[in-house]
């Protein structure tokens, strides 16, 4: 039974106007929101697929990596034999936009060290883990309580590379300081796009809960930067909407690091942010509105 659309709160409509002027625009927005409607769940294949293959699938889009499938509403693939095998992680196609980017690095060998900053409860690790190949993943994840799931899907999945580790971003460039070729920061977030999967998240449009992550990603990414070799690459992401917490914090962080470049990801195009400083920033969104799934941005730079 379709769900009746919720008023928006104050926060809300104030928030949505200010990120979206034109009333239509916003009015798909708020809806994708308040009346949220389910996304076919997207896997990541960490094994060859079967023969015969035992889902329907929805029509891949332009981005989408070959080893990644969108299946038909409806499906559990959660609940599939093949899953508890590890020949697949589940996740939200969203993961997957943002993870793009690292489709578009090349290497003539594969990466000596990626390291995930935030990877609970894995699925950026794994994306990196297929898309790059690298001889050693670092895994990390700072809250204790989260290292159990995300050691229990590197091993479900099979990375033999993966290493997880259990330290703060200073411990992590203690360890392994201008060291990696890859470095992902998927930054704790105010969550606002858990609203279009229908979960409730308490004060995420206040300003005080914006602010309050934006200072945090700030200091999270600035010293995540330390780990990055020169000439390697830095992934920025949330599942949020606020530019406070996205082009605001990689705006701030271009300034006061000039060494790092916004690079262009072709794939991604169509999906350019209209936000930012500088006319030379590049980040991309997937909003909730347009069907795929509950939201995210991405940005990929470089060390020179």
């Amino acid at each position: 039974m379709q769900k009746t659309k919720q008023s928006p709160s104050a926060l809300l409509e104030k928030f949505s106007r200010k990120l979206y002027p034109d009333p239509v625009h916003r009015e798909n927005f708020l809806t994708a929101l308040l009346t949220p409607k389910p996304y076919p769940p997207a896997i990541l294949w960490c094994q060859p697929r079967p023969n015969p293959f035992p889902f329907d699938v929805v029509a891949p889009v332009v981005w989408q990596p070959d080893w990644v499938d969108r299946l038909a509403l409806g499906t559990k693939p959660g609940q599939h034999h093949l899953h508890h095998q590890g020949a697949y992680y589940v996740l939200d196609f969203s993961s997957v936009f943002a993870a793009v980017p690292l489709q578009s690095l090349t290497f003539l060998q594969p990466p000596k060290l990626v390291i995930d900053v935030c990877a609970a409860p894995g699925g950026k690790s794994i994306l990196a883990w297929r898309s790059l190949q690298p001889d050693l993943l670092v895994a990390n994840e700072v809250i204790g309580k989260r290292l159990g799931m995300l050691t229990s899907n590197l091993k479900r999945c099979h990375v033999a590379c993966g290493k997880v580790t259990h330290l703060n971003v200073a411990g992590l460039v203690a360890e392994y300081g201008q060291l990696a070729d890859v470095v992902i920061v998927d930054a704790p977030c105010s969550g606002q796009s858990l609203l279009a999967k229908g979960t409730d998240v308490l004060g995420c449009f206040h300003p005080r809960t914006i602010n309050h992550n934006a200072q945090r990603q700030k200091k999270i990414i600035a010293t995540a930067s330390q780990l990055v070799r020169p000439g390697g690459y830095l992934l920025y992401s949330t599942c949020t909407f606020s530019t406070e917490e996205n082009e605001g914090v990689l705006d701030w962080f271009v300034q006061r690091f000039p060494a790092f470049q916004s690079l262009a990801v072709p794939a991604l195009t169509d999906y350019q942010s209209p936000w930012g400083a500088s006319p030379q920033f590049r980040g991309y969104r997937l909003s909730p509105e347009q069907g795929l799934g509950a939201g995210a941005f991405t940005s990929l730079l470089q060390l020179a």
